[in-house]
C-alpha cells in the first residue's frame, strides 16, 4: 500500500516523462521548461514524504489516546480544514 503521496509522485514522475519525450520530439523548448518545472515539483514532494510520515504517526498515538472517537472530527482539528 501507497499513501497519497507516494502516489502522487508516481504520477508526477510518469507526467514529467511524457513532457520529457514530446519536447525531444518537437524539439519544443516550452515543454522542455515545463518538465524542468515538474523536477521541482517532484523534489518537493519528496521532501514531503517525512512530514507525510510523521503526520501518520501522530494520528495513531492520537487515536491510541481515544479522545477522539469520530474520524472527522479529528481530521478538521488536527489539519486546520475550516476557512477561518
Amino acid at each position: 500500500m501507497k499513501t497519497p503521496m507516494q502516489e502522487h509522485i508516481e504520477w508526477l514522475k510518469s507526467e514529467n516523462k511524457k513532457y520529457t519525450e514530446k519536447a525531444q520530439e518537437e524539439s519544443s523548448m516550452q515543454i522542455l521548461g515545463y518538465a524542468f518545472k515538474m523536477q521541482d515539483c517532484i523534489k518537493h514532494a519528496e521532501s514531503m514524504l517525512e512530514k507525510e510520515e510523521d503526520a501518520i504517526y501522530q494520528a495513531w498515538i492520537d487515536g491510541e489516546s481515544g479522545r477522539y472517537t469520530d474520524p472527522k472530527e479529528y481530521y478538521n482539528e488536527t489539519f486546520n480544514t475550516k476557512e477561518k
